[in-house]
């Protein structure tokens, strides 16, 4: 596959939904697969669209559950196949991540897990601002406006470019991230009138505010928290957004031409 695809595992914010797992979102481009956030229930669901031990690479914008708790499970997956522990691959995170990499199996599990060798399975490096690669493509990540260490990411690929807010409250950052992307994949946790505390979270409206500024060819509006009704996030998005609009679901798929 040379041009780039993101498919869209899980959208939902906070906690899985009744249609969707939470945060997770799968990169591809020349047979090399990129996933973005493992949030709760996203491990079972990816295994839909790519082989379980297809992935390549992981970004983990943050240490909230909704986006990294199923990265443990993947540990678990790979140390504990009937083959033996798979190869490492690189996982990107916020400091602590290396924590949350190697679950806790209890007293005594080193020579269950393989002893010393049995936290290998993830090479951590920590992010910081900055651009980089991963596989084919170029990376770019920004520190958002959300209580813990949180990052969103720019993705380049062969001229095609996708923004990431991951969870962020309203944020000049988050515009330079995403200043002329074909595709802004934002947050949109609240409708108006729900909570109104600064640096957590968006609107839909704030998001659609955003993608404007940013100037992005397309939004899409994710972290959809299941008890609100996506056609008033919508429609409330539509207010101040005149571009394409959609909201996220398990299985879209983004990319070139799409």
């Amino acid at each position: 596959m040379a041009r780039m695809r993101v498919t869209v595992i899980g959208c939902a914010g906070s906690f899985p939904g009744p249609d969707s797992p939470a945060s997770c979102y799968l990169l591809e481009a020349e047979g090399f697969r990129l996933v973005i956030d493992m949030g709760n229930g996203s491990l079972g669901v990816l295994q839909r669209y790519t082989e379980l031990f297809g992935v390549d690479a992981i970004c983990i914008s943050h240490l909230h559950a909704d986006h990294c708790i199923d990265l443990a499970a993947y540990w678990i997956a790979r140390q504990f196949t009937p083959r033996g522990p798979q190869p490492v691959i690189p996982v990107y995170g916020p400091r602590g991540t290396a924590g949350l990499a190697k679950p806790d199996l209890g007293p005594g599990s080193d020579g269950i897990a393989g002893g010393p060798r049995g936290q290998l399975r993830f090479d951590v490096r920590e992010l910081e601002p900055g651009s980089f690669g991963i596989g084919p493509f170029l990376i770019t990540t920004e520190r958002m406006n959300h209580p813990v260490e949180t990052f969103g990411f720019r993705i380049q690929h062969d001229g095609w470019q996708l923004a990431y807010s991951a969870d962020t409250g309203e944020s000049d950052t988050l515009v330079r991230l995403a200043g002329g992307v074909d595709v802004l994949l934002c947050e949109a946790s609240f409708l108006d009138g729900q909570d109104d505390r600064p640096d957590l979270h968006l609107t839909a409206r704030q998001a659609a505010a955003h993608a404007a500024r940013a100037g992005a060819g397309q939004l899409v509006l994710t972290h959809l928290v299941p008890w609100n009704d996506r056609e008033q996030t919508l429609a409330q998005a539509a207010t101040v957004f005149d571009g394409r609009l959609s909201l996220a679901a398990s299985g879209l798929v983004l990319g070139p031409g799409t």
